[in-house]
């Protein structure tokens, strides 16, 4: 029996084969040279500077350094050392070969990670550039685009392009279209022009259609990307003379049915389909001031937490594709969660509190975008807390446990101030404000409510959970609901899911995941992309793509 391949999301700058992190003052380069025999599965070369999942697995774990160990950094640049190549995108072999799971996990992640720099800039005074010194196209581009400036050297060869249709038979999966017309406002004309043309738009052009932001001679081109990084690092707030955090190796243990941290543990079910994840809270005295965060470091509970848990849900996604339910689960004191919420609170204009706070709301908004059913149990030792609750409410449906007869060992629910603001899903909405539709009664209810502990008689008379089932009955009820829902169709789950938990505004972000999502599971299956003679079936084989031409 073969063993079953694993994708660990760990790594480190001595690790990577793919990207090289220098910093100089005020300014990070992120410089891109594919290691063509270096991708995470056989098969396929990572050949002009294309990518594949351990590229961006690199990216990723570079950027959240960047944010921790580098405070100093206010502009990262992004650019390639391969000569007239900045990067082809996604490796078109390597998606060729892929099961249709693996490529949708690939685009969300992907995904998350290029709206993780947007994140950043907007949250954390960190700013992005793309030195396009060379080809860029497709997931190439993509990346470019969600830098907040595009530089694109005048070379006459050099050029933007977004070749999916006419080479795939496919869409740009990593928010392209989106940020064409959302973010770039390039013109409905020109955007169709630019995404139907192969060899793509060089030079004044790209800069006169938006595609780009400036354009820049051979010659002066690394001084014009320098003087911008340092005119946008002076607009920043990130500190000079921070002192950086660590970001250690995690300790996680994994065996066949389980996966354990300090702060997280994960329990599979495997015959039923679900997995158990639960969150600690603080188990020692948390620091109270900025001096104590910092002595802290890396094993300050709410950085060391949410990276356990970040962790685990990326682990889950990509390597537990059978356990379809995730049953969310707290446990240990609520007031030693709430004190930390009001040290985060007090605290969120430093620099270290801030990126704790930017890493909670991203990885709170994995879980939203994750394809899994979500059930919060609060049940006896819960801890559904301040930034805890956010679990709750992340579910798509709690149950509470009522005791009336030991009313002393019920479970509570208890707000902070970090469930009012701080934490927004990807639409900008609280996920309270979510709940409620921006009920101002309703919410206003719910926060008078604030630093009470609510036992399950208060929070359903205040609407924050689905049901409260008596101890005689907790345990049938829940067996029940987790067989029905086992024996549901997980793909008509997953839409179902996505369609109620983003029931409200939309915004940039939450087009570029629901489009995804039709990308993904329509166009990404049909013959003309992925039959025998579909277009990225044949793509490098000499072969033309053989298309059904009626329209659906």
């Amino acid at each position: 029996m073969s063993t079953p391949f694993i994708v660990n999301y760990e790594t480190s700058p001595e690790q990577y084969r793919h990207w090289t992190l220098t910093t100089a003052g005020p300014v990070a380069t992120l410089t891109m040279k594919v290691d063509e025999d270096g991708g995470l599965k056989e098969g396929y070369k990572l050949k002009l500077n294309s990518y594949d999942l351990g590229v961006d697995i690199e990216l990723n774990d570079a950027v959240q350094r960047i944010r921790f160990e580098h405070p100093e950094v206010r502009t990262v640049v992004l650019t390639s050392s391969r000569d007239r190549i900045f990067c082809s995108g996604a490796n078109i072999f390597m998606l060729g070969k892929s099961t249709h799971a693996w490529k949708v996990n690939f685009c969300k992640f992907t995904n998350e990670t290029r709206n993780g720099l947007e994140d950043s800039s907007a949250h954390s005074g960190l700013k992005f550039i793309a030195a396009v010194n060379g080809a860029c196209a497709g997931g190439g581009y993509e990346l470019a685009a969600a830098c907040d400036e595009i530089i694109l050297v005048d070379d006459r060869s050099s050029s933007v392009s977004l070749p999916e249709v006419p080479l795939l038979g496919v869409l740009p999966g990593t928010g392209g279209l989106t940020r064409l017309t959302d973010k770039r406002k390039v013109r409905h004309d020109h955007a169709d022009i630019f995404c139907t043309t192969s060899e793509g738009i060089r030079g004044e052009r790209a800069k006169e259609w938006k595609l780009v932001d400036e354009v820049a001679k051979p010659a002066v081109f690394q001084q014009v990307v320098q003087d911008r990084a340092l005119a946008l690092a002076a607009g920043s707030d990130r500190p000079a003379d921070g002192k950086g955090v660590k970001l250690s190796p995690l300790k996680r243990k994994h065996a066949d049915d389980s996966l354990d941290y300090e702060f997280v543990s994960v329990v599979f079910d495997r015959k039923a389909r679900n997995a158990t994840i639960t969150v600690l809270a603080p188990n020692s005295p948390q620091p109270t001031d900025i001096a104590g965060i910092q002595a802290a470091g890396i094993n300050w509970w709410p950085l060391q937490m949410v990276r356990e848990l970040d962790d685990a849900i990326l682990h889950l996604r990509t390597n537990e594709t059978e356990i379809g339910t995730w049953l969310l689960k707290t446990a240990g004191d609520a007031q030693a969660v709430l004190d930390s919420d009001a040290t985060m609170h007090a605290n969120q204009s430093h620099w270290l509190v801030r990126e704790t706070i930017g890493m909670l709301r991203r990885t709170l908004a994995r879980i939203d975008v994750s394809s899994r059913s979500l059930f919060a149990l609060v049940d006896e030792g819960s801890c559904f807390a301040g930034t805890m609750a956010e679990l709750a409410f992340a579910a798509d449906r709690t149950y509470m446990l009522a005791l009336p007869d030991t009313p002393e060992q019920a479970p509570n629910i208890t707000l902070s101030v970090m469930n009012f603001g701080a934490l927004p899903m990807i639409t900008g909405q609280t996920r309270l404000a979510r709940r409620f539709y921006e009920d101002e009664k309703q919410l206003a209810a719910v926060k008078a409510a604030l630093g009470q502990p609510l036992d399950a008689d208060a929070a359903m008379a205040l609407g924050l959970v689905t049901a409260a089932p008596d101890d005689i009955d907790w345990a049938d009820e829940i067996r029940m609901m987790l067989e029905e829902r086992a024996s549901m169709s997980p793909d008509a789950l997953t839409g179902l899911e996505a369609n109620l938990r983003f029931n409200g505004k939309e915004n940039m972000a939450t087009r570029i995941f629901g489009r995804l999502s039709a990308w993904q599971n329509w166009i990404f299956i049909r013959p003309n992309a992925v039959g025998e003679a579909g277009a990225l079936k044949v793509y490098g084989s000499g072969n033309k793509a053989k298309f059904d031409f009626g329209r659906v």
